[in-house]
């Protein structure tokens, strides 16, 4: 591949049996867990990397108040987040920042994060439950953001949206469920301009548990990697690939999703898509068309084997996990 990226070196959970070291690849018994990244993988690896905000200067916040003031503070810091603070709306995250959840059940009720026009941002170990609008907005030319285990549901929109020009981005290690529309990349049929070129997020290793569709749904951005994630009970589509958008979906494990993959939805013109090696328990055929082709991965991974995503999966996403 081109444009090779060095390698992450990652801090694995032990979850049983011994560890094998087999040619530079970590491997625990019958399950990788690599459930625990020190630094992303994928694109939010690239572009000069995504370190976060600053772990010597640290605040810890347990209040709606001092949640937005240390959100929005121009100090590059770590915001850690103590139990599940209810807030209004949406509140804006400035750049520089790691915010990050206290424990497994610290983080925001009734609204959500807006990171627009900022930079190298991390979002990790956060409940997010009922917003009122989206839970995780990231939107005009925001780059270099790690969304990594994270626990959604239940909001009122998207549960992560990506858009307007943003880039550079890893969403890692998640949970979605009980909600619908899940994860958009790319907002409208009518933002080429701003979109053709950027809008590149690597997914991975997320569980998708019960939800309806957008996992993700893509516009315009070429390539977009989605890889080991494992999708269960979803109720419209897995992954959508729509206006020339190039999707490349790799080693996935579906389990009862009539429609794993499809490269139209809604009023949007088809999209490029194309598919490796996915494993499919009671699910339907992927949906494909190369077109004017998706566009080479351009960092170097090692994917796991496709039969073990579920166990890996479902062990590492979450909350509590990091």
């Amino acid at each position: 591949m081109s444009m090779q990226a060095p390698r992450i070196r990652r801090r694995t959970t032990l979850i049983s049996a011994a560890v094998v070291m087999i040619a530079g690849t970590l491997t625990v018994g019958q399950v990788e867990a690599s459930a625990a990244e020190s630094s992303p993988v994928g694109y939010a690896s690239l572009n000069g990397g995504t370190p976060g905000g600053s772990s010597s200067t640290v605040v810890t916040v347990t209040s709606a108040s001092a949640l937005k003031s240390a959100l929005s503070s121009s100090t590059s810091q770590t915001v850690r987040v103590s139990g599940l603070i209810s807030i209004s709306g949406m509140y804006n995250v400035a750049s520089n920042k790691t915010v990050i959840g206290v424990g497994s059940g610290s983080g925001i009720t009734g609204g959500g994060l807006n990171l627009s026009g900022v930079r190298n941002v991390i979002l990790r170990n956060l409940v997010f439950r009922n917003a009122g609008d989206d839970s995780i907005n990231v939107q005009t030319n925001t780059t270099n953001v790690w969304i990594d285990h994270n626990d959604l549901a239940s909001g009122y929109d998207g549960l992560i949206d990506i858009k307007r020009g943003s880039d550079f981005i890893t969403v890692s290690w998640n949970r979605l469920h009980n909600h619908d529309k899940s994860m958009l990349l790319g907002h409208s049929d009518d933002n080429g301009s701003q979109d053709i070129g950027k809008l590149r997020v690597t997914y991975v290793h997320n569980w998708f548990e019960g939800t309806g569709q957008r996992h993700p749904r893509v516009r315009f951005a070429n390539p977009v990697h989605v890889l080991n994630n494992y999708y269960s009970n979803i109720g419209s589509y897995g992954v959508a690939s729509t206006m020339n958008a190039g999707v490349f979906v790799e080693r996935n494990y579906f389990e009862n999703v009539k429609n794993p993959t499809v490269t139209q939805t809604g009023d949007s013109v088809p999209g490029n898509l194309k598919v490796l090696n996915n494993y499919k328990v009671n699910s339907g055929t992927e949906q494909v068309r190369n077109g004017a082709s998706v566009a080479a991965i351009p960092y170097s991974y090692t994917p796991e084997a496709n039969d073990r995503v579920k166990a890996t999966v479902t062990a590492g996403a979450g909350t509590g996990k990091i």
